[in-house]
């Protein structure tokens, strides 16, 4: 009887979704002729995503623009897929194209990267100033003494001579030094050995306050983080590296990042659905796509004074973010739907709308040319098939864009002339096993949540066609 009611609940889910999707789909295709692109393999995308919402996977948007002009948009599933207890929801608010998605990590490159490009090209802005020089020498100054398991263990001395001559390219390219997440919101946080299951003292906390003191106090304990690497001696990913970033933009501008971004892009663009704290700024839940079911506890693996432990739906589900940042920060916390975030990206590919430039020519060259490591500055770079997982092996050795935590992928494509967003809320899902992975979400296990299939698929099309002609 169970096995007939569970079959009932998959095939009643398919009909939901495909019902709630029929308005959205039936414009979907918008200018197929031209774009050396098939009907045929967003057909194939549609029915993956729509078996696998209906085995239990989220929500997704899809756009892809090529030469100028909106190819394909669509969206699927629904704002909020699962209860809190893990049983599937079948009355939320169906995904439109209108929904907003947590972008994570797509952030460092649609805010603070955008920001700088567009200091370099209108005002001149050096890329090797120094963040000391920014933000005043308690970046440098102030730093402590923590004996890294990992890293090169310096003198103090030392350690303050390579803060101080740290600079925004350093933090750009990810070689500045810093720990990859060294977790100021969490009270019982082992700074030596970077593991957050142990009861030793956090000695670089900060609170979980996610306000502007808790920010204050963030930034405090960024001047006294010790750095594991000299500054440009290696590539390691850092989430801090864009939290000092995001800081770096607000110094000189003078604005906060919301503000700055709207002025300079938001509204000149017309986009209407990209924020920080969309809750705060016109927006309800149901507008939002949801993140993790229990708050940041990872269904209850995770614990520490502060955590939220409701679903979260409109509020950035990034840590750091969230609890140090008050939920606006360089590397995460905008939202935006799968539209205008693809405009946005178009910038990349001519640095002009509207008949305004807003980044010159060589501005674009210098932050996506390929480093060797597969960054530019900031961007993520083909290259030799750096980044096949999320690119696809066909992705062009010129293609760059970036990914995020909570399932989005944004490609670019200079050689095809064509941008690729696709968002999910795939971390919207139960965690298989907490005790033995706290970050196993389901969502994970789908074709739909591993990203990388549709720049895949777009590309074997794209390309047999192009061998066919």
């Amino acid at each position: 009887m169970n096995v007939i009611r569970d079959r009932f609940f998959i095939f009643f889910m398919a009909f939901l979704t495909l019902y709630a999707s029929a308005g959205e789909a039936s414009n979907r295709f918008l200018a197929l002729d031209g774009s050396g692109l098939s009907e045929g393999v967003f057909r194939r995308i549609e029915e993956q995503i729509e078996s696998d919402i209906a085995d239990g996977f989220t929500s997704a948007q899809l756009v892809v623009r090529r030469h100028g002009r909106l190819v394909y948009q669509n969206a699927w599933g629904r704002v909020n897929s699962y209860a809190k207890n893990g049983e599937r929801i079948a009355s939320a608010p169906a995904v439109t194209n209108d929904t907003l998605y947590d972008l994570a990590s797509n952030t460092k490159m649609y805010a603070v990267n955008y920001a700088l490009q567009y200091l370099v090209s209108h005002e001149g802005f050096d890329l090797d100033t120094r963040i000391s020089d920014i933000l005043g020498r308690e970046f440098s100054d102030d730093v402590t003494y923590i004996a890294y398991k990992e890293g090169d263990n310096v003198p103090l001395l030392q350690q303050r001579r390579w803060k101080a001559g740290l600079t925004v390219r350093n933090l750009l390219e990810h070689q500045g030094g810093f720990p990859a997440g060294p977790a100021y919101h969490k009270l019982k946080y082992d700074q030596e050995t970077q593991e957050w299951q142990t009861d030793r003292e956090n000695v670089l906390y900060a609170g979980a306050g996610a306000d502007s003191a808790t920010k204050e106090r963030t930034w405090k304990r960024i001047c006294q983080t010790p750095l594991l690497y000299e500054p440009g001696t290696k590539t390691l990913y850092s989430d801090v590296d864009y939290m000092v970033l995001g800081l770096v933009v607000e110094k000189l501008t003078g604005k906060g990042l919301q503000e700055y971004l709207s002025e300079i892009f938001w509204r000149p663009m017309g986009l209407k659905h990209i924020t920080y704290r969309p809750l705060d700024n016109g927006y309800e839940k149901h507008d939002c796509a949801a993140t993790e079911l229990n708050g940041n506890t990872r269904d209850g693996a995770v614990y520490f004074p502060g955590v939220r432990t409701g679903t979260l739906q409109g509020e950035a589900h990034d840590e750091l973010c969230w609890y140090c940042m008050a939920g606006i920060s360089g590397h995460a916390g905008l939202f935006a739907n799968a539209g205008d975030l693809a405009r946005l990206a178009e910038l990349m590919l001519t640095g002009k709308y509207g008949g305004e430039e807003y980044f010159s020519p060589e501005v674009i060259a210098e932050f996506t040319e390929n480093s060797g490591t597969g960054y530019g500055l900031g961007w993520w770079v083909q290259g030799d098939h750096e980044w096949d997982s999320f690119f696809g092996e066909n992705a062009p050795a010129t293609v760059f864009g970036h990914q995020g935590w909570t399932g989005t992928l944004t490609v670019i494509d200079p050689e095809h002339d064509m941008v690729i967003v696709y968002l999910t809320n795939k971390i919207n899902t139960p965690i298989e096993d907490p005790a033995a992975d706290a970050n196993g979400f389901s969502g994970g296990r789908y074709v739909s949540g591993r990203l990388g299939f549709v720049p895949r698929w777009i590309y074997g099309d794209l390309l047999s066609r192009e061998k066919s002609r």
